[in-house]
Formats: C-alpha cells, structure tokens, sequence
C-alpha cells in the first residue's frame, strides 16, 4: 500500500480551532450498516445498549512543550516518554546543536535543568532531569505549556482555556503529550446517561506521544515506524472488558489511542489480557481487529497513520464515503472536531 491511497482534500475551514460547547454537542456521524446517520454525540446513549462496555482512556496531558537554553541558544523541547530509567525521550527543534553532556536550562522555571544523555537521531534526544516525582510534576507546570496539535492556530501562544478544553473528563494519569481527543467529546452529564441506560464503562491508559504530531514522510506504509507509547490495561479492566462482551455486550472503544493498546493486548480469541509496557503497534487495511465491536473517533488527517487505522476497521471505502459526506455537510475535523461512531467492518 502507498501513503497516497489514504490522502484526500480538505478544505481548511474545515479544521476545527475550538472544541463545541458542551462538549456533547458536537455533531456525530454514525456510520451504519444502512447508511450515514446525522446525530450529535448526546445521542450516543440511544446508538448504544444496556450491557454494552464503554473503554475510554484515562490519561492526563502534561505541559510537554519546553523552552531550553543552553548559553545564548533557546531550543524547543516537547517530552514524549520516560524510559525505564526515568530519562526523558523528547523532540529537540535545532537537534543538530545538541550533545551528550550538554545542559539545558529551562525558561519558566529556573530551578529545573537536565544534562542530554543521547541526542541527535532523528531530532530526538534523552534527558536527565534534575527533578523527579511531585516536584518534577510542580515544575512542568510552571515550565512548560500543552503542546497542541501545529492545526490548532495559536499566534499568541496556547490559551487559558485550552488548560481545560484539551483535557477529558477521564484524564487521572498524567503523562501524555496529547489528548485522547475522542474522550474530549464526554461530559458528566453524558455518562451519566449512559450509566442510567445500562451502559458500563471502565478506563485504560496509553500516554499518547509526541509522535503522533509527526507526518507519515515515507512513500509505502510498511516502511513507516511508529514511536513506541506506554499503556496498561489493569487486571480488573481486562476482567470487566472480558465479562461484558461474556455477556452479550459490545466493547465501545473510545478513540483510536484506546483501541492501539486494547489491540496490543487482544488474545487469539477475543479476550483481553492485561499489559504494562510500550507498544508501537501499526494498524493498517488488511489488519485482523478483535478486541472492539465500535469505534467512537474524530475526523483525522490525510495520509496519517490514524487515516489508515479507521479504514482498517471500518472498510477504505466506507471511510471514503464517510469522510466525503462529513466534508460536504460542514463536519469539523480533527483534535476539536466532530465524532465519528463506526462498526467493525
């Protein structure tokens, strides 16, 4: 397959700069196997049945995007993943002028610094920060800034209120460098709904990337690598998971995020395991898919790795089609964008 196959024209205006208010608002295009359905994301609890599981993910976003300075230069740094160690991987802006050994303070906060440890491969580099725990945590958030997605247009910078808008309700575990933006959609008076309809829902956790703002730079899919993300899946949500669809349920995955990792951990026969670890799982058309029966999930980007994962769960050409009516109707796309509800093709 060619990165080509999966590009399409968007105009952009499409592109949404702010998220609905509420957030269940938002407009969703179910996908059906009698058509395409106009609905909005309130709606979800009449799509949906009792006994049918909701997985959502349950990360937090920290303020993963740095200013650094190492004498008169200022580098820009957005964190991507600690390592077994506690370094830092990170995405260095004017990578080429970093070293091991080097020292890098940071605007924001000038008892935080950390000593590069690895550098340069691909405009990466590894930090060692001098903070750890709470007071690592304190000092990133007088430091640093969330690192929005580069179509969100910020000229003067992230706003106030994106502290909240690029946050979901689930969010408990901090450590992402984006949002699970399908999970942006959930407000408490939504699940709440759900719950009274007898909808169940439990909660992973995969600490989303700054991979995931990188383009697909290579001509065929198969040479594309993804950047590896931490997840667990906890023995007591792979057991409520298991037990619902025992039952007659669906799995409900919340987003893609949710269903990379609930995929990383999905048994020959349908069940799920628990998992701790990374995973750099691609997804792509041709893909066995078990562990979820839907898929609740924005509007993506041409040629993107997350493109390719919907059209391998729900048929190209169904996406095509559904991504052609969502651009002709006025659908607002990506990370502040509308929802999509798809079934397993």
């Amino acid at each position: 397959m060619q990165v080509a196959d999966f590009d399409f024209v968007l105009p952009p205006d499409r592109i949404a700069q702010h998220p609905a208010s509420p957030r269940d608002s938002a407009r969703l295009l179910h996908v059906a196997a009698d058509g395409l359905h106009d609905r909005v994301v309130r709606d979800l609890a009449d799509l949906l049945r009792p006994g049918d599981m909701l997985v959502a993910n349950d990360t937090q976003v920290i303020p993963a995007q740095l200013t650094a300075r190492r004498g008169g230069a200022r580098i820009g740094i957005t964190l991507d993943r600690p390592d077994e160690m506690g370094d830092w991987h990170a995405l260095a802006r004017n990578a080429r002028r970093l070293r091991a050994g080097d020292v890098l303070r940071f605007d924001g906060d000038d008892m935080l610094s950390a000593v590069v440890t690895r550098g340069n491969a691909g405009g990466t580099v590894v930090l060692r920060f001098n903070l750890a725990g709470d007071s690592f945590g304190r000092a990133l958030h007088k430091a640093g800034a969330f690192a929005l997605p580069p179509y969100i247009s910020r000229p003067q910078g992230v706003l106030p209120q994106d502290a909240t808008d690029y946050q979901t309700v689930f969010a408990t575990h901090p450590g992402a460098v984006a949002a699970p933006t399908a999970g942006l959609h959930f407000t408490p008076e939504l699940l709440e709904r759900l719950g009274k309809h007898g909808v169940r829902r439990t909660t992973v956790t995969l600490h989303v990337g700054a991979g995931t703002f990188l383009p697909v730079r290579t001509d065929r899919v198969g040479d594309h690598i993804m950047h590896p993300e931490r997840g667990q899946i906890t023995t007591e949500a792979a057991a409520a998971i298991n037990a619902a669809r025992q039952h007659g349920g669906r799995i409900l995955s919340v987003g893609t995020t949710t269903l990379r990792l609930l995929e990383s951990a999905v048994q020959p026969d349908g069940t799920i395991a628990p998992f701790q670890g990374e995973t750099a799982i691609f997804i792509t058309p041709g893909a066995t898919l078990r562990s979820a029966d839907l898929l609740l999930t924005n509007f993506h980007l041409p040629r993107s790795t997350l493109f390719m994962l919907v059209c391998a769960f729900a048929g190209t050409e169904r996406m095509r089609s559904a991504y052609a009516h969502g651009i002709a109707t006025g659908y607002r796309f990506y990370s502040y964008g509308d929802a999509m509800l798809l079934a397993r093709a």
